[in-house]
């Protein structure tokens, strides 16, 4: 049986992918590794055999998120705020790792409102820019294709149906995102989800099992800025809840 662990959108609340990882790890390697906008940033890690403790490391020394200055945006797909420092931590992630296990991230062409998913092999760092440029915060990402693409996590936070796009039977979902953080990003959401396409979807009786906070982690500010604080409160939570899971399905291999 094929098990994918699956990676959400979230922004900074993607420390809480990090704790969790660090439980389930000790007992759980995933054929597949699927992520959506930090999602993909942390699922590139993992499935590049980053050690838990190093990935927990890096959430707490992220300060290029700590401050960002406002941009005015310089076209259609431009952001107001200056994402050049978390470019080049993104940089600096791909280059430091290599998938070991089958890996996949999500980006969202943005004219066709349609998402795409770029097996790892295709992966370069600028995918990874693509797959977190959150629309109207940062710049849009033109591609070497020449189209632009946006957030991974903008029209489904959760890319299950890409993990069983590539044969997953079974996934194991780190959610970050319960709800959409705040009114102005529900409405949004929902918007752009009216006016899309249909969505892909998957057989559903795939089975999929999922590690979640049972509320948002904090306000939309919390999921834009970084501090260590709150990364240090989101791992411990991920650590918590992932134990719990862990826990709940005591006795079966989860891979």
């Amino acid at each position: 049986m094929k098990t994918a662990l699956v990676l959400s959108a979230g922004g900074m609340y993607g420390a809480y992918q990090a704790g969790a990882w660090k439980v389930l790890s000790e007992t759980f390697r995933p054929d597949l590794v699927v992520g959506a906008s930090i999602g993909a940033l942390n699922g590139w890690a993992i499935a590049g055999g980053c050690p838990a403790d190093e990935l927990i490391e890096r959430w707490l020394t992220l300060e290029p998120a700590a401050k960002y200055r406002f941009n005015v945006p310089r076209s259609l797909f431009g952001g107001v705020l200056d994402g050049g420092p978390l470019r080049a931590a993104i940089h600096e992630i791909h280059g430091s790792f290599q998938p070991g296990i089958e890996f996949a991230l999500v980006v969202t062409d943005l004219l066709k409102l349609r998402p795409k998913m770029i097996p790892g092999a295709e992966v370069t760092a600028q995918h990874l820019v693509a797959s977190t440029a959150i629309i109207g915060v940062f710049d849009q990402v033109r591609l070497d294709d020449g189209r632009v693409y946006s957030d991974g996590g903008l029209l489904s936070a959760v890319p299950i149906w890409a993990a069983a796009q590539l044969g997953a039977e079974r996934i194991v979902v780190l959610n970050v995102l319960p709800e959409p953080p705040g009114i102005v990003a529900k409405a949004f959401v929902a918007a752009m989800r009216r006016v899309a396409p249909a969505r892909p979807q998957h057989d559903p009786g795939i089975e999929i099992m999922t590690v979640m906070p049972e509320k948002l982690l904090g306000p939309v500010r919390e999921m834009l800025y970084w501090t260590r604080p709150n990364a240090e409160a989101w791992i411990r939570r991920g650590e918590e809840d992932a134990a719990a899971f862990i826990r709940e399905h005591a006795g079966r291999a989860l891979a």
